[in-house]
């Protein structure tokens, strides 16, 4: 994956995750906040045909005030639906739309549409409730990481994908490895020798299965767990029967009791931790490079202006953000010079008074994150969201506001 599609990629996923946030906090009176997904093999015309099915049920509604606004919800998405030809946005989209409360018993009508999630819709759902249905967006954005999958005993083997949190079985093989027990006739070290020929082969063949699989998306490979008893796994880990830039890739063996697709999610589970790890092992590694470079590189920036002013002379290499960050930026206009003010995102945008003393007037006020990403995509600087969930991310946003970089070189700023 290019930088380019990694920045796009984690953009899109604030984009949707700011989104999602903001649709959570809208309530319905009754159960009127109307959701529909979409899948892509979804004909737009049989979702507006669903949608003016459920305008003509929603007139047996009894309260006439759920009813109006259920009917008018659905109209906004019907109106919505009609900028699409046949079939809907690569991955699908979902559409909320619906009269949430604004205060003081008063309503609003709010239509969204969001196209293209980070996974593909996986199926048509219309949901009507005091809530917008989230979930399924929410645990597509928690879908990180890309696991090439192997369960093997003498037996048979299962090789797939585990993509985000979705297992995806994709080959299996079945062994002509004979029995213990030999059969009359053949001396025993004969019947030992096939024996381990036929295991020898089959495991080749597993390997094939996972070759083929596995090393055109090496890349993008963020590891393989590789399960099954003992010693089974063991011998085929030990004898290098996957290609070596795949050995390279296998982040632990477990013991799994089964080997047919069922044990591709027990290994899943079993790996659970070493996923874990592997997950925040990536933002480790960033802020281990930020905080080596602070002390003894001097290659380090952080809090909004001082990452802001790098970014803009085009010094960040690589803007380190923390997922928890939710800020605006107010700049205000100071005699013609630009100053900036960051502040909560539930707060009112405060009076600012300007370097010189004077009253400073207010040119805009915008998400903190889409500001820096703005100035970042234009000087060639690569933005990574940080989790909070080690000790170093929680240091990032507890102890640095939540915004960092990496320098290209020393600016002194």
């Amino acid at each position: 994956m290019s930088t380019q599609e990694g920045e796009g990629s984690d953009r899109k996923k604030y984009e949707f995750r700011k989104v999602i946030e903001e649709l959570n906090e809208f309530e319905g009176s009754g159960t009127q906040l109307v959701t529909i997904y979409v899948p892509p093999d979804r004909q737009v015309s049989d979702v507006a045909a669903h949608v003016t099915q459920e305008h003509s049920e929603a007139s047996n509604i009894k309260s006439k005030q759920t009813r109006t606004n259920v009917q008018d919800a659905l109209t906004s998405i019907k109106d919505r639906l009609k900028y699409y030809d046949t079939y809907p946005p690569e991955n699908g989209m979902v559409l909320f739309s619906g009269a949430v409360d604004s205060g003081g018993g008063q309503t609003e009508m709010i239509t969204r549409v969001l196209e293209n999630p980070p996974q593909p819709v996986e199926s048509f759902r219309y949901h009507c409730d005091s809530d917008f249905l989230t979930e399924p967006l929410e645990q597509m954005l928690a879908d990180k990481g890309l696991y090439g999958l192997i369960v093997l005993d003498r037996r048979e083997a299962n090789v797939g994908w585990l993509r985000g949190k979705r297992v995806e079985p994709v080959k299996s093989a079945s062994s002509l490895v004979p029995g213990k027990q030999r059969k009359g006739g053949q001396s025993a070290q004969r019947f030992a020798r096939l024996r381990l020929e036929a295991i020898d082969n089959f495991y080749q063949e597993v390997a094939g299965m996972a070759n083929d699989l596995f090393v055109a998306e090496r890349h993008e490979l963020d590891g393989i767990l590789v399960g099954g008893p003992s010693p089974t796994k063991d011998e085929f880990l030990d004898g290098d029967y996957l290609h070596h830039e795949l050995q390279n890739k296998v982040l632990g063996k477990f013991d799994v009791s089964y080997t047919d697709e069922s044990g591709l999610y027990d290994l899943v589970d079993a790996a659970e931790d070493a996923l874990a790890d592997a997950e925040v092992m990536k933002d480790k590694s960033q802020m281990e490079e930020f905080f080596k470079q602070l002390h003894e590189g001097g290659l380090a920036t952080y809090g909004f202006e001082a990452t802001r002013r790098n970014l803009v002379m085009g010094s960040v290499e690589r803007l380190l953000i923390s997922e928890d960050l939710r800020k605006d930026v107010v700049v205000y206009d100071c005699g013609g010079t630009e100053e900036f003010e960051l502040v909560d995102r539930r707060s009112d945008t405060p009076e600012h008074t300007c370097e010189d003393g004077s009253t400073a007037e207010v040119e805009e006020r915008e998400d903190a994150i889409e500001h820096l990403i703005g100035i970042a995509e234009q000087r060639g600087t690569e933005p990574k969201f940080i989790s909070t969930d080690f000790e170093k991310g929680e240091q990032l946003y507890d102890a640095f506001g939540g915004i960092a970089g990496i320098l290209r070189y020393s600016t002194g700023v």
